[in-house]
């Protein structure tokens, strides 16, 4: 078996991996849903799902901070990782260590329904027999069918202190489309340094990524969302930035995290109920 992983780089699968290690959250789930427990040797201790049977998993720290060591310690057949989620060292430590390193990187529902296609290919399970698989090709099919002409215009925070947000070329952004809604955020691209990005300096060159704009309140106005959804992660948003972003003529909502940010197999489900959501 040999997948193309988000760094161009061939990544060869030559046996059914019994021993896999997931670096991150939403892999993690997609895994024990596909092939259960019993391949499942370590996760993060992000991985916090499907929980009652999770927290019998080995964890080797965090998403930002995988203990390499005991990873390699693991013998693992593959590990799955992030580009966006984990830490540039970490993999590449791992890579360089000879860990056979899987990373994805999908920022699409599209791409997210490819991904878990490939994992299950990765995985040696037959992409027809995951019911999650199937769901999620639905729905996205009736999702693209059914885009609206008027879209609700949605604004969705990440962090606070300083406030940051998503842009277009986002996983999320492309979820909320599908929903029936559009990211008033999508065209606005982060700025470097942090002054910029608030409108108080000249922004600078930069090969940072940009996705993840910071901005004060006052730019939400101008920006007029009809709807507010706060997520309960990687931000815990609460009743204080619930009553803070209220205003005449404006829904504010604390929602999942993960149906909004995780790409796998819950992808289906998180689009129905964020469809729901913008149509009520």
């Amino acid at each position: 078996m040999i997948e193309i992983d988000a760094l161009g780089r061939e990544v060869v699968v030559a046996r059914e991996p019994r021993r896999v290690v997931s670096l991150v959250p939403s892999e993690t789930e997609s895994v024990v849903a596909m092939v259960g427990l019993e391949r499942l040797v370590a996760r993060t201790e992000y991985c916090e799902e499907p929980r009652g049977c999770i927290e019998s998993i080995a964890t080797i720290g965090g998403t930002k901070n995988v203990d390499v060591d005991a990873v390699c310690a693991l013998a693992p057949d593959l590990v799955l990782a992030n580009q966006e989620e984990n830490s540039q060292r970490d993999v590449e430590a791992l890579i360089a260590r000879g860990v056979n390193v899987f990373v994805s990187f999908p920022c699409t529902v599209a791409a997210a329904l490819a991904h878990l296609e490939t994992t299950a290919r990765l995985l040696y399970v037959e992409p027809s027999r995951v019911p999650e698989i199937d769901a999620l090709r639905v729905a996205l099919s009736r999702a693209e069918a059914n885009v609206r002409a008027r879209p609700v215009r949605v604004f969705a925070p990440i962090w606070k202190d300083p406030w940051m947000t998503f842009d277009g070329r986002t996983y999320a952004s492309d979820l909320v489309r599908l929903a029936g809604g559009v990211n008033v955020f999508a065209d606005r691209a982060r700025r470097y340094p942090l002054a910029a990005d608030l409108g108080r300096a000249e922004a600078k060159p930069t090969t940072r990524d940009t996705r993840y704009p910071r901005f004060e309140l006052a730019e939400v106005e101008t920006r007029a969302p009809e709807r507010v959804l706060l997520p309960d992660e990687p931000y815990r948003f609460g009743e204080t930035e619930k009553r803070e972003l209220e205003a005449p003529g404006r829904r504010v909502e604390l929602i999942c995290g993960k149906d909004l940010f995780w790409y796998g197999v819950r992808a289906a489900g998180a689009l129905e109920r964020l469809a729901a959501r913008l149509s009520s």
